[in-house]
């Protein structure tokens, strides 16, 4: 897709400081007017070679906010909702603000958007943990399958489920053009907080012991974050997208934890060594989607392969550090 084919218009992003969020940007500012509506509680934004744009408006608030909110999304065109409490340990420690902000936040958006004149597409982020503990090759009408009551990591898939449904609902009943994204473990270079890529390249880059919790055993499906950006351009551009809700992710990049520290190591010529810790929370044990309709309905496919990736993530981490030098 060409970075051009959304020209002249103004796009509102909550959450646009986060990892993916502010990858976005870097696809849309030049063309563009785009307002970051972010609490900056994860700020990438601030090591992108764009943060001081002139095309780009940073509005410090919160999605609970919604008089703040409803003004600060005036005259936008396009709107992605990608603010949310994500990450295990922050959804574990904090159930009651995951709820709040994942639900409440969403509804809020969805809310602001209903002022909007000339919306074209509202973009809103969900989450691959919908589909629960074991997810093969599930598609976007597969049941969402929840954990139990009282496990707080299923708090954050609840939310996000929520918002689904709340999506849908705006778009049936008021005609707000909404798409929903179900993102399938998303990596890359400039990720903030949690996430296994960042931490295993991290530690793979000092020669340091790579912590894995479990046994390793446990399956995923790896997406480089600019074949998730890419998946989010088409759902902007494309009608088709339109009140539908789409997998995000990369089928070919498939492995175990276990594996994946392996591959790690192997790439980067790391000298760590790999210890196992016990999990003191529920996970994951599979995770692959099916990904059939974003390539039929937006001609979209993830390219980035696993190698290419962790490369491309480790060589981003290197130049950081070297500029903090």
């Amino acid at each position: 897709m060409r970075n051009n084919e959304l020209a002249g218009e103004r796009i509102f992003i909550t959450g646009g400081a986060g990892f993916i969020g502010s990858t976005i940007i870097g696809q849309l500012i030049e063309h563009n007017q785009i307002v970051v509506y972010d609490n900056l509680s994860r700020d990438a934004l601030k090591d992108k070679p764009f943060r001081n744009h002139p095309n780009l408006t940073l509005i410090k608030g919160d999605v609970l906010d919604l008089p703040l909110l409803k003004n600060s999304i005036e005259d936008s065109t396009y709107v992605i909702h990608a603010a949310g409490i994500a990450g295990i340990d922050t959804v574990i420690k904090k159930p009651v603000s995951t709820m709040k902000v994942n639900m409440v936040g969403s509804s809020n958006l969805l809310e602001a958007t209903l002022g909007l004149n000339h919306c074209k597409r509202v973009v809103c982020f969900s989450t691959s943990e919908v589909f629960g503990n074991f997810a093969f090759r599930s598609d976007e009408t597969s049941l969402a399958v929840l954990g139990a009551v009282g496990e707080a990591r299923w708090t954050y898939a609840v939310s996000k489920l929520a918002e689904e449904h709340l999506a849908y609902a705006y778009f049936k009943e008021f005609q707000v053009p909404t798409v929903t994204v179900r993102p399938f473990n998303v990596y890359g270079p400039g990720q903030v907080g949690e996430g296994a890529i960042r931490t295993f390249v991290q530690q793979a880059l000092k020669n340091e012991t790579i912590c894995i919790h479990g046994d390793g055993t446990q399956i995923r499906a790896w997406c480089y974050v600019d074949d998730m950006v890419e998946g989010i351009m088409r759902c902007l551009v494309d009608e088709r997208a339109v009140g539908e809700s789409f997998n995000i992710g990369n089928q070919k990049a498939i492995t175990t934890i276990y594996g994946l520290v392996n591959t790690i190591i192997r790439v980067l010529n790391s000298n760590s060594s790999i210890a196992f810790i016990e999990k003191s929370y529920a996970d994951i044990e599979l995770r692959i989607p099916q990904v059939h309709k974003a390539k039929e309905l937006l001609n979209f496919e993830a390219k980035v392969d696993l190698d290419e990736g962790i490369r491309r993530t480790a060589q981003h981490n290197i130049m950081m550090s070297n500029r903090k030098v």
